[in-house]
């Protein structure tokens, strides 16, 4: 279902992918705009549709100036402002489901901090998390289920640095690690959704 969302800089476009019966409603963000990320992203379609079918309604949307999203690049605060304004919109459409926060690269920055920050989010999902380029601290710290799917052979987000964060992480958490993948899952995306229905499958939160 197409959808345009009310963001704090203008409308943002966005899908919405609904399963017939869910247990979790999901924001889903996508990669750095600059780098050519928008929310049809191949890790980013596979991803919601794992989420899918492990029983999530997902919404993705295009962050400030991608696509038909009204504004422009802001390196961020402007994309986490984006990000509340889609939560804000999956908590009131669905207002009796946990609320769950995603992203692929910049975009499991951007979810998982903002998510971490927010007491109405339960759940965190990164993949491809940029660990040595941005900032994670509260992800980090927070209690809250955490779970991550990276690629073996990230070029961009090394695994050997998720896997130092991930030891200092606070539980709950979980891994799902992709072999042999590069950073954008290329000619792998398929496996993102796998991975993630597969980690979620004995989650009850």
């Amino acid at each position: 279902m197409t959808l345009t969302i009310e963001g704090p800089a203008g409308p943002l476009e966005a899908l919405l992918d609904e399963p017939e019966s869910a247990r979790a409603a999901v924001v889903f963000a996508h990669p750095l705009p600059t780098h050519g990320g928008t929310m049809h992203t191949k890790g980013v379609f596979q991803g919601a549709k794992g989420l899918v079918r492990a029983g999530c309604a997902v919404l993705r949307f295009n962050f400030r100036g991608v696509g038909r999203s009204a504004g422009q690049f802001d390196e961020g605060p402007g994309e986490q402002d984006d990000f509340r304004a889609a939560l804000s919109f999956m908590s009131s459409r669905y207002p009796q489901l946990p609320l769950w926060a995603a992203g692929f690269s910049f975009g499991s920055w951007v979810a998982m901090e903002t998510g971490a920050a927010d007491r109405r989010v339960s759940v965190l999902i990164g993949i491809g998390a940029p660990i040595a380029k941005y900032g994670f601290a509260l992800t980090a710290e927070s209690d809250k289920p955490k779970f991550f799917v990276h690629a073996s052979l990230d070029e961009i987000c090394p695994f050997k640095d998720l896997r130092v964060f991930y030891a200092k992480a606070k539980d709950p958490k979980e891994l799902a690690v992709i072999d042999g993948a590069n950073h954008l899952f290329e000619g792998r995306a398929m496996e993102v959704g796998e991975a993630l229905e597969d980690l979620l499958s004995d989650f009850n939160g």
